[in-house]
Protein backbone atom coordinates (compact mmCIF):
# COMPACT_ATOMS: atom_id res chain seq x y z
CA UNK A 1 0.00 0.00 0.00
CA UNK A 2 1.03 2.93 -0.60
CA UNK A 3 -0.14 7.04 -1.04
CA UNK A 4 -0.75 6.91 -4.88
CA UNK A 5 1.83 4.73 -6.22
CA UNK A 6 0.06 1.91 -8.97
CA UNK A 7 0.40 -1.38 -8.22
CA UNK A 8 3.47 -3.08 -9.91
CA UNK A 9 3.25 -5.62 -12.45
CA UNK A 10 2.37 -9.06 -11.39
CA UNK A 11 4.14 -12.40 -11.73
CA UNK A 12 7.93 -10.74 -11.44
CA UNK A 13 10.93 -13.03 -11.43
CA UNK A 14 12.49 -13.52 -7.93
CA UNK A 15 15.37 -12.18 -6.47
CA UNK A 16 18.07 -14.65 -6.60
CA UNK A 17 18.56 -16.03 -10.17
CA UNK A 18 20.76 -18.31 -11.68
CA UNK A 19 23.11 -15.57 -13.23
CA UNK A 20 23.91 -14.24 -9.54
CA UNK A 21 24.48 -17.82 -8.11
CA UNK A 22 26.83 -18.25 -11.14
CA UNK A 23 28.77 -14.98 -11.21
CA UNK A 24 29.12 -15.92 -7.29
CA UNK A 25 30.35 -18.91 -7.97
CA UNK A 26 32.82 -17.88 -10.39
CA UNK A 27 34.00 -15.10 -8.00
CA UNK A 28 35.43 -17.58 -5.65
CA UNK A 29 36.52 -20.15 -7.96
CA UNK A 30 38.86 -17.25 -9.62
CA UNK A 31 39.96 -16.22 -5.75
CA UNK A 32 40.92 -19.29 -4.75
CA UNK A 33 43.06 -19.80 -7.93
CA UNK A 34 44.72 -16.57 -7.26
CA UNK A 35 45.90 -17.79 -3.95
CA UNK A 36 46.99 -21.17 -5.77
CA UNK A 37 48.86 -19.09 -7.75
CA UNK A 38 50.23 -17.67 -4.88
CA UNK A 39 51.24 -20.28 -2.83
CA UNK A 40 53.25 -21.73 -5.71
CA UNK A 41 55.32 -18.34 -6.47
CA UNK A 42 56.29 -18.37 -2.60
CA UNK A 43 57.45 -22.47 -3.78
CA UNK A 44 59.16 -20.65 -6.27
CA UNK A 45 60.36 -17.64 -5.13
CA UNK A 46 60.97 -17.33 -1.51
CA UNK A 47 63.85 -17.36 -0.07
CA UNK A 48 62.95 -19.36 2.90
CA UNK A 49 61.73 -22.13 0.41
CA UNK A 50 64.43 -22.26 -1.44
CA UNK A 51 66.51 -23.08 1.92
CA UNK A 52 64.50 -25.87 2.47
CA UNK A 53 62.90 -26.94 -0.59
CA UNK A 54 64.61 -27.76 -3.74
CA UNK A 55 63.62 -27.22 -7.53
CA UNK A 56 64.49 -29.54 -10.04
CA UNK A 57 63.96 -27.22 -12.80
CA UNK A 58 64.45 -24.03 -11.52
CA UNK A 59 63.67 -21.91 -14.56
CA UNK A 60 60.99 -23.82 -15.66
CA UNK A 61 59.03 -23.87 -12.40
CA UNK A 62 59.60 -20.02 -11.58
CA UNK A 63 58.59 -19.05 -15.28
CA UNK A 64 55.18 -21.68 -14.76
CA UNK A 65 54.55 -19.90 -11.48
CA UNK A 66 54.65 -16.49 -12.72
CA UNK A 67 52.82 -17.00 -15.54
CA UNK A 68 49.99 -18.71 -13.53
CA UNK A 69 49.99 -15.80 -11.02
CA UNK A 70 49.32 -13.45 -13.87
CA UNK A 71 47.15 -15.79 -15.62
CA UNK A 72 44.51 -16.20 -12.17
CA UNK A 73 45.01 -12.26 -11.74
CA UNK A 74 43.77 -11.60 -14.74
CA UNK A 75 41.30 -13.95 -14.72
CA UNK A 76 40.08 -12.53 -11.15
CA UNK A 77 39.75 -9.27 -12.69
CA UNK A 78 37.51 -10.42 -15.50
CA UNK A 79 35.21 -12.18 -13.48
CA UNK A 80 32.03 -10.23 -14.33
CA UNK A 81 32.95 -10.75 -18.00
CA UNK A 82 33.70 -14.16 -18.07
CA UNK A 83 29.60 -14.80 -17.17
CA UNK A 84 28.80 -14.09 -21.30
CA UNK A 85 31.33 -17.38 -21.80
CA UNK A 86 31.16 -19.37 -18.89
CA UNK A 87 31.63 -23.02 -19.82
CA UNK A 88 34.55 -22.18 -22.64
CA UNK A 89 36.46 -20.03 -20.20
CA UNK A 90 36.25 -22.02 -17.26
CA UNK A 91 37.49 -24.93 -19.56
CA UNK A 92 40.15 -23.72 -20.61
CA UNK A 93 41.07 -22.31 -16.92
CA UNK A 94 41.09 -25.87 -15.68
CA UNK A 95 43.13 -27.31 -18.37
CA UNK A 96 45.65 -24.47 -17.58
CA UNK A 97 45.01 -25.30 -14.01
CA UNK A 98 46.30 -28.64 -14.70
CA UNK A 99 49.29 -27.72 -17.07
CA UNK A 100 50.35 -25.12 -14.15
CA UNK A 101 50.04 -28.12 -11.68
CA UNK A 102 51.56 -31.04 -13.17
CA UNK A 103 54.81 -28.58 -14.31
CA UNK A 104 54.97 -27.49 -10.75
CA UNK A 105 55.19 -30.70 -9.51
CA UNK A 106 57.72 -31.93 -11.62
CA UNK A 107 60.06 -29.07 -10.84
CA UNK A 108 59.89 -29.52 -6.97
CA UNK A 109 62.54 -32.24 -5.94
CA UNK A 110 60.68 -32.48 -2.42
CA UNK A 111 57.32 -33.74 -1.71
CA UNK A 112 54.77 -32.76 -4.17
CA UNK A 113 51.69 -34.35 -2.84
CA UNK A 114 50.06 -31.01 -1.68
CA UNK A 115 50.08 -29.67 -4.99
CA UNK A 116 48.32 -32.51 -6.64
CA UNK A 117 46.16 -32.33 -3.82
CA UNK A 118 45.03 -28.86 -4.46
CA UNK A 119 44.18 -29.85 -8.17
CA UNK A 120 40.88 -31.64 -6.54
CA UNK A 121 39.61 -27.89 -5.31
CA UNK A 122 39.98 -27.13 -9.74
CA UNK A 123 38.38 -30.33 -10.63
CA UNK A 124 35.32 -30.20 -8.50
CA UNK A 125 34.88 -25.94 -9.06
CA UNK A 126 34.53 -27.43 -12.76
CA UNK A 127 32.22 -30.24 -12.26
CA UNK A 128 30.09 -27.24 -10.01
CA UNK A 129 30.17 -24.92 -13.01
CA UNK A 130 30.11 -27.27 -16.02
CA UNK A 131 28.16 -29.33 -18.17
CA UNK A 132 28.59 -33.21 -16.52
CA UNK A 133 29.98 -34.55 -19.67
CA UNK A 134 33.00 -31.77 -20.20
CA UNK A 135 33.03 -32.15 -16.56
CA UNK A 136 33.80 -35.73 -16.47
CA UNK A 137 36.42 -35.37 -19.52
CA UNK A 138 38.70 -32.39 -17.68
CA UNK A 139 39.08 -34.99 -14.72
CA UNK A 140 39.87 -37.93 -17.06
CA UNK A 141 42.29 -35.53 -18.70
CA UNK A 142 43.38 -34.56 -15.09
CA UNK A 143 44.20 -37.94 -14.28
CA UNK A 144 45.88 -38.54 -17.32
CA UNK A 145 47.98 -35.37 -17.71
CA UNK A 146 49.66 -36.68 -13.89
CA UNK A 147 50.28 -40.12 -14.60
CA UNK A 148 51.66 -38.57 -18.54
CA UNK A 149 54.08 -36.24 -16.25
CA UNK A 150 54.92 -38.15 -13.41
CA UNK A 151 56.12 -40.91 -16.09
CA UNK A 152 57.96 -38.52 -17.93
CA UNK A 153 59.61 -37.04 -14.67
CA UNK A 154 60.68 -40.62 -13.72
CA UNK A 155 62.50 -41.44 -17.01
CA UNK A 156 64.87 -38.37 -16.01
CA UNK A 157 64.83 -38.85 -12.16
CA UNK A 158 64.66 -42.33 -10.61
CA UNK A 159 64.55 -40.95 -7.61
CA UNK A 160 61.16 -38.90 -8.45
CA UNK A 161 58.84 -39.48 -5.02
CA UNK A 162 55.47 -39.96 -6.70
CA UNK A 163 55.58 -43.66 -8.05
CA UNK A 164 53.23 -44.37 -10.67
CA UNK A 165 50.64 -46.51 -8.65
CA UNK A 166 50.71 -43.22 -6.56
CA UNK A 167 49.77 -40.45 -9.61
CA UNK A 168 47.33 -43.14 -10.58
CA UNK A 169 45.89 -43.09 -7.03
CA UNK A 170 45.23 -39.26 -7.54
CA UNK A 171 44.16 -39.61 -10.66
CA UNK A 172 41.00 -41.94 -9.60
CA UNK A 173 40.85 -38.91 -6.65
CA UNK A 174 40.17 -36.83 -9.57
CA UNK A 175 37.47 -39.03 -11.14
CA UNK A 176 35.92 -39.37 -7.11
CA UNK A 177 35.88 -35.74 -6.83
CA UNK A 178 34.32 -34.85 -10.18
CA UNK A 179 31.79 -37.49 -9.27
CA UNK A 180 31.15 -35.81 -5.66
CA UNK A 181 30.99 -32.38 -6.80
CA UNK A 182 28.44 -33.24 -9.79
CA UNK A 183 26.35 -34.74 -7.40
CA UNK A 184 26.31 -32.06 -5.12
CA UNK A 185 26.30 -29.26 -7.52
CA UNK A 186 22.67 -30.86 -8.71
CA UNK A 187 21.45 -30.57 -4.85
CA UNK A 188 22.69 -27.03 -4.69
CA UNK A 189 21.04 -26.49 -7.77
CA UNK A 190 17.78 -27.94 -7.21
CA UNK A 191 17.79 -26.56 -3.65
CA UNK A 192 18.11 -22.79 -5.27
CA UNK A 193 15.94 -23.47 -7.81
CA UNK A 194 13.24 -24.76 -5.49
CA UNK A 195 13.88 -21.48 -3.07
CA UNK A 196 14.01 -19.26 -6.04
CA UNK A 197 10.69 -20.60 -7.25
CA UNK A 198 9.26 -20.32 -3.35
CA UNK A 199 10.33 -16.69 -3.48
CA UNK A 200 9.03 -15.42 -6.66
CA UNK A 201 5.71 -16.92 -5.39
CA UNK A 202 5.96 -15.45 -2.02
CA UNK A 203 6.74 -11.87 -4.34
CA UNK A 204 4.03 -12.78 -6.41
CA UNK A 205 1.65 -13.43 -3.64
CA UNK A 206 2.74 -10.35 -1.91
CA UNK A 207 2.30 -8.48 -4.94
CA UNK A 208 -1.17 -9.78 -5.77
CA UNK A 209 -2.31 -8.98 -2.30
CA UNK A 210 -0.78 -5.25 -2.66
CA UNK A 211 -2.81 -5.21 -5.96
CA UNK A 212 -5.72 -6.33 -3.88
CA UNK A 213 -5.30 -3.80 -1.16
CA UNK A 214 -4.64 -0.94 -3.42
CA UNK A 215 -8.03 -1.49 -4.94
CA UNK A 216 -10.37 -2.66 -2.78
CA UNK A 217 -13.55 0.50 -2.46
CA UNK A 218 -12.56 0.36 1.21
CA UNK A 219 -10.21 2.13 2.28
CA UNK A 220 -7.65 1.10 4.72
CA UNK A 221 -4.42 2.99 6.63
CA UNK A 222 -1.75 1.84 8.87
CA UNK A 223 -1.33 3.92 11.73
CA UNK A 224 1.34 3.63 14.34
CA UNK A 225 1.12 4.70 17.97
CA UNK A 226 2.73 8.05 17.27
CA UNK A 227 -0.73 9.01 15.30
CA UNK A 228 1.45 8.63 11.89
CA UNK A 229 0.01 7.46 8.66
CA UNK A 230 2.53 4.05 7.62
CA UNK A 231 0.36 3.05 4.86
CA UNK A 232 -2.93 3.26 2.89
CA UNK A 233 -4.68 2.62 -0.15
CA UNK A 234 -5.84 4.49 -3.42
CA UNK A 235 -9.48 4.90 -2.32
CA UNK A 236 -8.08 6.17 1.60
CA UNK A 237 -6.33 8.57 0.28
CA UNK A 238 -9.59 9.68 -1.99
CA UNK A 239 -11.85 9.65 1.52
CA UNK A 240 -9.63 11.57 3.59
CA UNK A 241 -9.17 14.52 1.22
CA UNK A 242 -5.98 13.41 -1.70
CA UNK A 243 -3.98 14.84 1.19
CA UNK A 244 -0.02 15.55 -0.03
CA UNK A 245 2.27 12.72 0.41
CA UNK A 246 4.53 14.09 2.56
CA UNK A 247 2.04 14.99 4.89
CA UNK A 248 2.21 11.97 7.23
CA UNK A 249 0.48 13.00 10.49
CA UNK A 250 -3.14 11.74 10.82
CA UNK A 251 -4.42 14.35 12.92
CA UNK A 252 -3.27 16.80 10.40
CA UNK A 253 -4.84 14.90 7.44
CA UNK A 254 -7.98 13.66 9.13
CA UNK A 255 -8.28 15.34 12.30
CA UNK A 256 -12.42 13.89 13.11
CA UNK A 257 -10.17 10.72 12.00
CA UNK A 258 -7.56 11.16 14.59
CA UNK A 259 -9.87 11.83 17.52
CA UNK A 260 -11.99 8.93 16.49
CA UNK A 261 -9.07 6.88 16.37
CA UNK A 262 -8.20 8.43 20.13
CA UNK A 263 -11.86 7.73 21.51
CA UNK A 264 -11.19 4.18 20.01
CA UNK A 265 -7.79 3.46 22.05
CA UNK A 266 -8.72 5.21 24.90
CA UNK A 267 -12.14 3.61 25.99
CA UNK A 268 -12.45 0.64 23.47
CA UNK A 269 -15.84 2.14 22.09
CA UNK A 270 -16.00 2.93 18.15
CA UNK A 271 -18.28 5.52 16.80
CA UNK A 272 -20.34 4.13 14.63
CA UNK A 273 -21.59 7.63 12.97
CA UNK A 274 -20.97 9.06 9.43
CA UNK A 275 -18.52 11.29 8.61
CA UNK A 276 -16.99 13.30 5.79
CA UNK A 277 -13.14 13.84 6.24
CA UNK A 278 -12.60 16.23 3.35
CA UNK A 279 -14.53 18.69 1.51
CA UNK A 280 -16.33 16.89 -1.32
CA UNK A 281 -16.13 13.38 -0.27
CA UNK A 282 -18.43 10.85 0.30
CA UNK A 283 -19.08 9.84 4.27
CA UNK A 284 -17.61 7.38 5.83
CA UNK A 285 -17.76 4.78 8.78
CA UNK A 286 -14.49 4.38 10.23
CA UNK A 287 -13.54 0.60 11.80
CA UNK A 288 -10.64 0.19 13.92
CA UNK A 289 -8.63 -2.99 14.78
CA UNK A 290 -4.89 -3.83 15.63
CA UNK A 291 -2.74 -5.27 13.23
CA UNK A 292 -2.11 -8.48 15.54
CA UNK A 293 -3.20 -9.24 19.39
CA UNK A 294 0.30 -9.12 20.35
CA UNK A 295 0.94 -5.18 18.96
CA UNK A 296 -0.60 -3.04 20.31
CA UNK A 297 1.31 -0.16 18.40
CA UNK A 298 0.21 -0.16 14.92
CA UNK A 299 -3.60 -0.06 14.17
CA UNK A 300 -5.47 -0.88 10.94
CA UNK A 301 -8.16 1.39 10.25
CA UNK A 302 -11.22 0.41 7.42
CA UNK A 303 -12.91 3.68 5.94
CA UNK A 304 -16.86 2.37 4.77
CA UNK A 305 -17.74 4.56 2.21
CA UNK A 306 -21.58 4.72 2.78
CA UNK A 307 -22.74 5.84 -0.51
CA UNK A 308 -21.35 2.60 -1.51
CA UNK A 309 -22.87 0.44 1.15
CA UNK A 310 -26.56 2.55 0.45
CA UNK A 311 -26.07 1.47 -3.43
CA UNK A 312 -25.37 -2.23 -2.19
CA UNK A 313 -29.01 -2.26 0.22
CA UNK A 314 -30.41 -0.33 -2.63
CA UNK A 315 -29.59 -3.19 -4.99
CA UNK A 316 -30.55 -5.72 -2.76
CA UNK A 317 -34.00 -4.19 -1.61
CA UNK A 318 -34.86 -3.49 -5.85
CA UNK A 319 -34.59 -7.10 -6.64
CA UNK A 320 -36.07 -8.23 -3.90
CA UNK A 321 -38.88 -5.91 -4.41
CA UNK A 322 -38.76 -6.61 -8.49
CA UNK A 323 -39.29 -10.13 -7.70
CA UNK A 324 -42.26 -9.43 -5.38
CA UNK A 325 -43.77 -7.00 -7.21
CA UNK A 326 -43.68 -9.24 -10.03
CA UNK A 327 -45.60 -12.09 -8.36
CA UNK A 328 -48.33 -9.33 -6.91
CA UNK A 329 -48.34 -7.63 -10.60
CA UNK A 330 -49.19 -10.81 -11.55
CA UNK A 331 -52.22 -11.79 -9.32
CA UNK A 332 -53.09 -7.86 -10.14
CA UNK A 333 -54.08 -8.41 -13.81
CA UNK A 334 -56.66 -10.95 -13.72
CA UNK A 335 -58.42 -8.12 -11.51
CA UNK A 336 -57.78 -5.46 -13.07
CA UNK A 337 -58.87 -7.02 -16.39
CA UNK A 338 -62.13 -8.40 -14.61
CA UNK A 339 -62.98 -4.68 -13.30
CA UNK A 340 -61.97 -2.69 -17.17
CA UNK A 341 -63.92 -5.49 -18.87
CA UNK A 342 -67.08 -4.63 -16.38
CA UNK A 343 -66.74 -0.90 -16.86
CA UNK A 344 -66.77 -1.23 -20.55
CA UNK A 345 -69.66 -3.38 -20.54
CA UNK A 346 -71.52 -0.41 -18.35
CA UNK A 347 -70.30 1.84 -20.65
CA UNK A 348 -72.58 0.32 -23.16
CA UNK A 349 -75.53 0.72 -21.50
CA UNK A 350 -78.17 2.86 -22.92
CA UNK A 351 -79.85 3.53 -19.79
CA UNK A 352 -76.47 5.22 -18.21
CA UNK A 353 -76.67 8.96 -17.11
CA UNK A 354 -73.81 11.24 -17.73
CA UNK A 355 -72.59 11.41 -13.77
CA UNK A 356 -72.48 7.65 -14.67
CA UNK A 357 -70.86 7.65 -17.62
CA UNK A 358 -68.66 10.10 -16.04
CA UNK A 359 -67.50 7.36 -13.43
CA UNK A 360 -66.80 4.79 -16.25
CA UNK A 361 -64.13 6.99 -17.62
CA UNK A 362 -62.50 7.24 -14.46
CA UNK A 363 -62.17 3.80 -13.76
CA UNK A 364 -61.16 2.95 -17.19
CA UNK A 365 -58.31 5.83 -16.68
CA UNK A 366 -57.32 4.35 -13.34
CA UNK A 367 -57.62 1.03 -14.75
CA UNK A 368 -55.68 2.09 -17.63
CA UNK A 369 -52.88 3.97 -15.53
CA UNK A 370 -52.78 0.97 -13.11
CA UNK A 371 -51.96 -1.60 -16.27
CA UNK A 372 -49.05 0.27 -17.34
CA UNK A 373 -47.88 0.38 -13.75
CA UNK A 374 -48.12 -3.73 -13.81
CA UNK A 375 -46.54 -4.13 -17.33
CA UNK A 376 -43.54 -1.46 -16.18
CA UNK A 377 -43.28 -4.20 -12.80
CA UNK A 378 -43.40 -7.22 -15.31
CA UNK A 379 -41.05 -5.60 -17.29
CA UNK A 380 -38.22 -4.86 -15.04
CA UNK A 381 -37.89 -8.34 -13.31
CA UNK A 382 -38.46 -10.00 -17.03
CA UNK A 383 -36.10 -7.64 -19.03
CA UNK A 384 -34.15 -9.77 -21.91
CA UNK A 385 -30.64 -10.12 -22.55
CA UNK A 386 -29.67 -7.17 -24.81
CA UNK A 387 -28.14 -8.24 -28.51
CA UNK A 388 -25.87 -5.36 -29.48
CA UNK A 389 -25.69 -4.44 -33.28
CA UNK A 390 -23.79 -2.45 -35.85
CA UNK A 391 -26.10 0.38 -36.09
CA UNK A 392 -26.54 3.29 -38.40
CA UNK A 393 -27.99 6.12 -36.42
CA UNK A 394 -28.36 8.61 -39.19
CA UNK A 395 -30.78 6.36 -41.01
CA UNK A 396 -31.94 4.89 -37.15
CA UNK A 397 -33.22 7.62 -36.22
CA UNK A 398 -34.73 9.29 -39.22
CA UNK A 399 -37.08 5.56 -39.69
CA UNK A 400 -37.74 6.18 -35.54
CA UNK A 401 -38.96 9.57 -36.52
CA UNK A 402 -41.72 7.64 -39.30
CA UNK A 403 -42.67 5.09 -37.42
CA UNK A 404 -43.55 7.27 -34.41
CA UNK A 405 -45.78 9.31 -36.53
CA UNK A 406 -47.12 6.82 -38.31
CA UNK A 407 -48.50 5.38 -34.61
CA UNK A 408 -49.36 8.67 -33.41
CA UNK A 409 -51.54 11.98 -33.67
CA UNK A 410 -49.32 14.39 -32.78
CA UNK A 411 -51.94 17.31 -33.61
CA UNK A 412 -49.46 20.61 -33.24
CA UNK A 413 -46.80 19.36 -31.74
CA UNK A 414 -43.72 19.21 -33.69
CA UNK A 415 -41.15 16.11 -33.93
CA UNK A 416 -38.86 15.92 -36.14
CA UNK A 417 -35.12 14.32 -36.77
CA UNK A 418 -31.62 16.26 -37.03
CA UNK A 419 -28.82 14.07 -38.96
CA UNK A 420 -25.03 14.64 -40.06
CA UNK A 421 -23.90 13.98 -42.84
CA UNK A 422 -21.31 11.71 -42.36
CA UNK A 423 -21.28 8.26 -41.28
CA UNK A 424 -22.26 7.46 -37.51
CA UNK A 425 -22.99 4.01 -36.08
CA UNK A 426 -22.51 2.33 -32.78
CA UNK A 427 -23.85 -0.92 -31.22
CA UNK A 428 -27.02 -1.22 -29.65
CA UNK A 429 -30.06 -3.41 -29.56
CA UNK A 430 -32.54 -2.19 -31.82
CA UNK A 431 -35.59 -2.62 -30.09
CA UNK A 432 -33.98 -2.30 -27.16
CA UNK A 433 -32.74 1.40 -28.33
CA UNK A 434 -36.73 2.09 -30.08
CA UNK A 435 -37.86 1.55 -26.50
CA UNK A 436 -35.51 3.72 -24.76
CA UNK A 437 -35.82 6.69 -27.38
CA UNK A 438 -39.87 6.10 -27.82
CA UNK A 439 -40.26 6.52 -23.81
CA UNK A 440 -37.83 9.59 -23.57
CA UNK A 441 -40.11 11.19 -26.91
CA UNK A 442 -42.80 10.29 -25.00
CA UNK A 443 -42.14 12.61 -21.61
CA UNK A 444 -40.54 15.29 -23.89
CA UNK A 445 -43.91 15.50 -25.79
CA UNK A 446 -45.95 15.19 -22.45
CA UNK A 447 -43.78 17.26 -20.07
CA UNK A 448 -41.30 19.78 -22.60
CA UNK A 449 -43.60 22.17 -23.36
CA UNK A 450 -44.30 25.46 -22.44
CA UNK A 451 -47.92 26.29 -21.00
CA UNK A 452 -50.46 26.78 -23.72
CA UNK A 453 -47.47 26.18 -26.53
CA UNK A 454 -47.35 23.02 -28.56
CA UNK A 455 -44.13 20.83 -27.89
CA UNK A 456 -41.07 20.95 -30.30
CA UNK A 457 -38.94 17.92 -29.76
CA UNK A 458 -36.14 16.30 -31.35
CA UNK A 459 -34.15 13.56 -31.88
CA UNK A 460 -30.43 14.22 -32.81
CA UNK A 461 -28.01 11.82 -34.11
CA UNK A 462 -24.26 13.34 -34.01
CA UNK A 463 -20.82 12.72 -32.77
CA UNK A 464 -19.35 13.91 -29.91
CA UNK A 465 -16.75 16.13 -31.32
CA UNK A 466 -14.87 14.97 -34.09
CA UNK A 467 -13.46 11.99 -32.95
CA UNK A 468 -15.93 11.30 -30.11
CA UNK A 469 -18.38 8.39 -29.13
CA UNK A 470 -21.77 8.38 -31.55
CA UNK A 471 -25.47 9.88 -29.17
CA UNK A 472 -28.81 9.96 -29.52
CA UNK A 473 -30.36 13.06 -28.23
CA UNK A 474 -34.14 14.02 -27.73
CA UNK A 475 -33.90 17.46 -26.72
CA UNK A 476 -37.69 19.76 -26.13
CA UNK A 477 -37.71 23.37 -25.77
CA UNK A 478 -39.85 22.96 -22.65
CA UNK A 479 -39.23 24.50 -19.10
CA UNK A 480 -36.50 22.49 -18.39
CA UNK A 481 -35.85 19.86 -15.15
CA UNK A 482 -34.61 21.88 -11.88
CA UNK A 483 -31.63 20.62 -10.46
CA UNK A 484 -32.68 19.31 -7.30
CA UNK A 485 -35.45 17.04 -9.40
CA UNK A 486 -32.98 16.04 -11.87
CA UNK A 487 -30.69 14.51 -9.22
CA UNK A 488 -33.13 12.34 -8.93
CA UNK A 489 -34.81 11.36 -11.96
CA UNK A 490 -33.24 8.47 -13.08
CA UNK A 491 -33.76 6.65 -9.55
CA UNK A 492 -36.91 3.90 -9.44
CA UNK A 493 -40.37 4.92 -8.57
CA UNK A 494 -39.67 8.37 -8.43
CA UNK A 495 -41.91 10.93 -10.36
CA UNK A 496 -43.13 14.23 -10.17
CA UNK A 497 -46.91 13.28 -11.43
CA UNK A 498 -49.62 12.79 -10.22
CA UNK A 499 -50.21 9.59 -12.61
CA UNK A 500 -46.77 8.58 -13.38
CA UNK A 501 -45.15 5.68 -12.43
CA UNK A 502 -41.50 6.71 -11.81
CA UNK A 503 -40.01 3.22 -13.70
CA UNK A 504 -39.68 4.93 -17.40
CA UNK A 505 -36.22 6.60 -16.86
CA UNK A 506 -35.09 4.18 -14.68
CA UNK A 507 -35.94 1.32 -16.95
CA UNK A 508 -34.75 3.43 -19.76
CA UNK A 509 -31.19 3.90 -18.24
CA UNK A 510 -31.00 0.21 -17.26
CA UNK A 511 -31.66 -0.89 -21.03
CA UNK A 512 -28.81 1.82 -21.64
CA UNK A 513 -26.51 -0.03 -19.18
CA UNK A 514 -27.12 -3.16 -20.39
CA UNK A 515 -26.10 -2.37 -24.17
CA UNK A 516 -22.57 -0.62 -22.84
CA UNK A 517 -24.52 2.98 -22.99
CA UNK A 518 -24.91 5.63 -20.71
CA UNK A 519 -28.09 7.79 -20.49
CA UNK A 520 -27.98 11.18 -18.59
CA UNK A 521 -29.85 14.47 -18.16
CA UNK A 522 -27.89 17.55 -19.70
CA UNK A 523 -30.14 21.05 -19.06
CA UNK A 524 -29.97 23.11 -22.58
CA UNK A 525 -28.87 26.77 -22.38
CA UNK A 526 -32.41 29.60 -22.91
CA UNK A 527 -34.10 26.53 -21.77
CA UNK A 528 -35.40 23.05 -22.18
CA UNK A 529 -34.19 19.41 -21.60
CA UNK A 530 -31.37 17.38 -23.61
CA UNK A 531 -31.55 13.44 -22.61
CA UNK A 532 -28.57 11.97 -23.78
CA UNK A 533 -27.54 8.37 -25.11
CA UNK A 534 -23.90 7.74 -25.79
CA UNK A 535 -23.54 4.48 -28.03
CA UNK A 536 -20.57 2.66 -27.29
CA UNK A 537 -18.00 2.11 -31.13
CA UNK A 538 -17.41 -1.56 -31.99
CA UNK A 539 -13.94 -0.60 -31.53
CA UNK A 540 -14.43 0.14 -28.31
CA UNK A 541 -16.55 -2.79 -27.32
CA UNK A 542 -13.47 -5.00 -29.00
CA UNK A 543 -11.07 -3.33 -26.69
CA UNK A 544 -8.84 -5.74 -24.43
CA UNK A 545 -10.43 -4.37 -21.11
CA UNK A 546 -7.35 -2.87 -18.86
Amino acid sequence: MGTVARPRSIFSVGSATTGETTRRELYFFNLFRVLQACIYAGLAFSPLAINWLELRFPLLGRVNALLYLLFATALFLRTEHQLKRVVSTVTLAVVYDMVAAVIMIASIREPQSGIAILLMFNIGAGALLLPPRRAGLLALFGAGVLVFGVALVRLYDARYEIGPLEAMLFGTAYLASYGMFNVLGKQMRATEALAEQRGTDLANLSQVNDMIIRRMKTGVLVVDDANRIHQLNESAWLLIGSPKPELRDLGAVAPELSRRLYHWRTTGKTDTRAVALAEDVPEVLPRFTRLSPNEATNVLIFLDDTSLVSRRAEELTLSSLGRLSASIAHEIRNPLAAISYSAQLLAESEDLVDADQRMVEIINNHCARANDVVENILQLSRRERSRPELVDVNAWVTNFIEEYKASNDLGMDQLRAVTQPRLIDGLFDPQQLQQVVWNLVQNAIRYGRLPGEPARVAVVARMLGDKGPPVVEVVDRGPGIPPKVAAQIFEPFFTTHEYGTGLGLYLARQLCEANQAALEYVPVAGGGSCFRITLVTQMAATAPRR
